[in-house]
């Protein structure tokens, strides 16, 4: 496979999760703010914290106010990790990479980008914002079964899974680092109605909050925390991403046994194994978000080590300092080599 190829169809998932990531979080934001007192900066700021974007952010607003931060984060076309800007890029590359992605996936996600535009001058995401971004996440998930209906489980659909799976473990670990800080109780406060309302949030975030109540009597940090990092069966826990990214890594690979083949499969099998065999009581210990900002650095990591073994071949000095935002994935993005990937 063209390196092209595989860079293209690993961005495509990668900014669609992304795009679908954001707006849940301003979703559940927006029916946070009906229910609690917080000012309005810490309702919002954290937000933008959650992106790595405040620099870009500060650069275009001196108001963290709910206009300012969901025009930022939905149709802010010089934010790279907008609505607008990731459908933008998962359009272009899908353009480009026609002949390998179905016909349903492209008119899918065309029609999806397509809407959006419509919305943005029509003003229903500030008319009706709880069906706007309702709407996206449903297109999202459109075309996420038609990735997993329509299109050969062949090496370019593991590199589109993969590239899904990396993202959603990383925006996961953000919103959970976020927001625990934001919404870390006071003593008197815990098992209050006000903070199961506020850890009833963070599980809407990542569309957890039915499978987390099926399993446990009530709402805790330690095990809103501990369900989204650690459970093997929710699709959408840390955990559970980075085993299904794993797997399609060794597909593409080829290796069997364990016999890790590249960089990236020895940092991803590192970071299953240890998802595989910690808890959360060991993460408490040891600080929650320590823990967090080591993850999220780890999958940064992984990323670059992806780019360096399929899609742009170098040296991986970055890779030491592993960078604390997104900005690096959308520079990555920018130019697509002809070269046959390994």
């Amino acid at each position: 496979m063209l390196s092209r190829v595989a860079n293209a169809v690993y961005w495509i998932c990668r900014y669609v999760e992304r795009a679908e990531n954001v707006a849940r979080f301003i979703s559940v934001n927006l029916n946070l703010l009906l229910d609690t007192p917080l000012d309005a900066r810490l309702q919002w700021e954290p937000m933008i914290a959650i992106t790595g974007d405040q620099k870009a952010f500060q650069v275009l607003h001196r108001e963290y106010s709910q206009k300012n931060v969901v025009h930022f984060l939905t149709f802010e076309r010089s934010n790279p990790n907008s609505i607008i800007s990731c459908l933008q890029a998962a359009r272009e590359n899908a353009r480009s990479v026609r002949e390998v992605i179905s016909s349903e996936m492209w008119e899918q996600l065309n029609r999806f980008y397509i809407e959006l535009k419509e919305a943005e001058h029509s003003g229903f995401a500030h008319n009706d914002p709880q069906k706007f971004f309702l709407m996206i996440k449903m297109r999202s998930h459109m075309f996420s079964g038609l990735l997993y209906s329509t299109m050969s489980h062949g090496e370019a659909w593991h590199f589109a899974r993969m590239g899904m799976m990396i993202e959603r473990a990383d925006k996961v670990s953000r919103i959970l680092d976020v927001k625990y800080f934001m919404l870390l109780p006071k003593p008197d406060a815990v098992g209050s109605p006000h903070d199961n309302i506020q850890w009833a949030a963070v599980l809407k975030s990542a569309s957890a909050h039915d499978m987390y109540r099926k399993i446990f009597h009530r709402i805790t940090p330690v095990q809103v925390a501990g369900f989204l990092i650690f459970d093997a069966n929710f699709p959408r826990s840390v955990r559970h991403a980075v085993n299904n990214a794993f797997e399609s890594l060794g597909k593409i690979t080829g290796s069997t046994n364990g016999d890790a083949r590249s960089g990236a499969e020895k940092h991803l099998g590192r970071l299953l194994a240890d998802l595989n065999y910690s808890d959360i009581q060991e993460v408490m210990e040891a600080g929650l978000h320590e823990y967090l900002d080591a993850l999220q650095g780890r999958l940064n990591h992984i990323g670059l080590e992806i780019s360096s073994a399929f899609f742009r071949p170098a040296p991986l000095e970055a890779a030491a300092q592993p960078r604390s935002d997104l900005q690096f994935f959308s520079e990555q993005n920018q130019t697509m080599p002809k070269e046959t990937a390994k």
